[in-house]
């Protein structure tokens, strides 16, 4: 976060969060920018190229969608499935599932049934351009270890999908936590230099973290607000287990007192997702940005255009 102009709460509210949520605010508070599966709007989503330009344009925090491949590694994916941003179906054109567990139709090919080593055969970059081709699979290590080549950049790793490799025999929570503790990312002096806050849809996964992982901060994603909205009561609630909300941003456009409200519960705002391909009501990526954080006044946001990010 780089931006200290226009922030319409009362900051302490989210002092326990300090030294992670706020790795640039040494001059007071400000807002967080995170690249949305790195620079996704500029460079194919969780490869390289895409986290490295992410850095390079000023990303606070980079994100990791994670999956587990057939042999427990953690992979960078956002989908549960390799045909949309890979080459999967001409590489392993007979390795797609039979199991009835993706609704969408057609052929589909799940990330958990290959090892990593056949995955890194894949081209996951020639699907968003030819000059992309050649880009491989990027595994959570390799994603850590590359953020950690710039000190101050963080790490915002999403745990997707946890019911799916639950029913699987897969423990995605426990491999992501043995993780953590071996790089040492949820020890004081790592989180002052590399900061990471972990994300979820799926509220068991986060207060499971909040019990093996108390150190490093925790936001429960929202796709819907509950019937009715979202009530102070199940504000805080939430906050026995998370230290942040993540609304998508359509959520917070229709019910914008969640945002002072999940401050009086001492959970931070962070909204999704900020595209130049998909605005809603606004000139520009970066004015439609500008509303939500200084008009609105939210801490944090996703965007696939890390340059447009108003500072």
């Amino acid at each position: 976060m780089t931006n200290s102009a226009a922030l319409r709460v009362t900051w302490p509210v989210v002092t326990a969060l300090a030294t992670v949520w706020l790795p640039l605010a040494a001059a007071g508070p400000a807002k967080t920018l995170i690249a949305h599966r790195g620079a996704s709007g500029q460079a194919p989503e969780h490869s390289r190229a895409a986290y490295e330009l992410a850095m390079a344009q000023g990303a606070d925090f980079v994100e990791q969608d994670l999956a587990v491949t057939k042999d427990g590694v953690l992979i960078c994916l956002h989908d549960d499935t390799l045909e949309r941003t890979s080459n999967v179906a001409e590489v392993f054109p007979d390795r797609f599932t039979r199991e009835a567990i993706i609704r969408q139709p057609g052929r589909h090919w799940l990330a958990n049934d290959f090892t990593v080593d056949e995955l890194r055969r894949l081209d996951t970059g020639r699907w968003f351009g030819t000059r992309f081709a050649g880009q491989r699979i990027v595994t959570f290590q390799e994603a850590i270890d590359l953020v950690r080549s710039k000190p101050g950049t963080g790490l915002y790793p999403e745990l997707k999908s946890p019911p799916l490799y639950t029913g699987r025999g897969v423990d995605m929570v426990g491999l992501f936590v043995a993780q953590v503790k071996k790089n040492a990312l949820d020890a004081p002096a790592s989180l002052k230099t590399t900061p990471m806050i972990v994300q979820s849809f799926d509220e068991p996964t986060v207060r499971r973290l909040a019990q093996e992982l108390p150190s490093v901060p925790r936001v429960l994603l929202l796709g819907q607000f509950e019937s009715g909205g979202m009530t102070q009561a199940r504000l805080r609630d939430i906050r026995t287990f998370a230290d942040g909300i993540g609304p998508e941003k359509r959520l917070i456009a229709a019910q914008p007192d969640v945002v002072a409200n999940a401050h009086a519960a001492g959970l931070t705002v962070t909204a999704w997702t900020f595209a130049a391909k998909s605005l809603e009501g606004h000139a520009s990526v970066r004015s439609e940005m500008a509303h939500f954080l200084d008009d609105l006044g939210i801490d944090a946001l996703f965007t696939n255009d890390p340059d447009q990010f108003p500072r």
